[in-house]
């Protein structure tokens, strides 16, 4: 094997880590796989925060069991939704894009939660970015 051919990887890699394009794709597939399964698996917890208290009432009017089962189901699919990012971050970000749209509608239906509504909202932006970027650096085999 030719020097120039074992140097080949090592340089593509260094390339691709100094493109600001893709470290804010890193930034936001690790951010975006990381946090949703960590607040899921909180929803079953409770460490954080009282996430029964984050349900509209007419959502949990509507769904079955206790408040607390449906925040397990929350974060199962919280979870369900980090790994599809970490997996396939083309589709997990949209996946992700649209439970932060839910959530939204739920927090809007909730008085006194707007601000969250409206930090939630700039999370979807970013899950959408990150979808976007996804796209952008497909098939791509960088690694750090």
């Amino acid at each position: 094997m030719s020097p120039a051919a074992t140097t080949a990887p090592e340089a593509s890699r260094r390339a691709a880590l100094a493109d600001p394009g893709y470290q804010a794709f890193l930034i936001l597939r690790i951010g975006f796989t990381v946090a949703p399964i960590l607040f899921g698996l909180d929803k079953f917890a409770n460490l954080l925060v009282d996430w029964p208290g984050y349900l509209a009432p007419w959502i949990d009017d509507i769904v079955p069991g206790s408040d607390q089962a449906a925040m397990c189901a929350v974060g199962v699919i919280e979870i369900v939704a980090g790994i599809a990012v970490a997996v396939a971050p083309r589709f997990g970000g949209w996946l992700v894009a649209a439970w932060l749209g839910g959530i939204i509608v739920n927090l809007l239906s909730i008085p006194d939660y707007y601000d969250i509504a409206l930090r939630d909202f700039g999370l979807l932006l970013a899950a959408v970015a990150l979808a976007r970027l996804a796209q952008r650096y497909h098939g791509e085999r960088r690694q750090p």
